[in-house]
């Protein structure tokens, strides 16, 4: 994936200083989602971001700011990593297990414990914040609207049955990806949350 690089237009000793602001942004998705957004403290993202709290201010106005981006940068890495996986799957009902698979290696193990960015905001601040709410609701919009597609691909292929309905059932999925990455705060192992896939996949029968 292409790294921007972001530029300040103050400068220091003579020079504009730059900084990537992708891997800044990454970094404080390490915070956010080890912290939560209320806990996370402008002092923790700038020194885990390597950057001035000035060179911060400056770039993304304020912690909210941060925030924002960090979870906007974390969408576009995590569908990037799941359209690689969904690349491998000719029929729509492969997809779907790909993706379901996904989730599963996403909620065990370290990864599991750090949680979903987008199900922690739902809870600590998409219910005051209306920015952040509207963020939520278009990833939540954008992973169902994904699973409808595969479901309609599946259909068509003759992978998945024509009698399931599709709106229902990837709202069912949706529901159920985003609970596995709860579940997977609670520590279960691999073999767990591989058995929730297998079992979604008779949602398709």
């Amino acid at each position: 994936m292409t790294m921007a690089t972001f530029t300040e237009t103050t400068r220091t000793r003579g020079r504009p200083r730059e900084f990537d602001r992708d891997a800044a942004l990454d970094k404080a998705l390490q915070v956010f989602s080890e912290r939560g957004y209320q806990a996370a403290s402008i002092s923790e993202l700038t020194e885990a971001m390597g950057l001035a709290s000035g060179s911060v201010y400056k770039a993304f106005k304020d912690k909210r700011g941060v925030f924002l981006a960090a979870f906007d940068r974390y969408r576009t890495v995590r569908r990037g990593l799941l359209d690689e996986r969904m690349a491998k799957a000719e029929t729509g009902r492969d997809k779907i297990r790909e993706v379901l698979t996904h989730y599963a290696l996403s909620s065990h193990g370290a990864a599991g414990l750090r949680g979903c960015l987008v199900v922690g905001s739902a809870n600590d601040l998409a219910l005051f914040d209306e920015k952040a709410a509207e963020h939520v609701a278009a990833a939540f919009a954008s992973n169902e609207a994904l699973i409808a597609d595969l479901l309609r691909l599946g259909q068509s292929d003759g992978s998945i049955s024509g009698d399931i309905d599709i709106a229902a059932t990837a709202r069912s999925l949706l529901c159920l990806t985003m609970g596995m990455r709860v579940v997977g705060k609670t520590g279960p192992s691999e073999d767990e949350m591989a058995a929730v896939a297998a079992t979604a996949m008779k949602l398709l029968a």
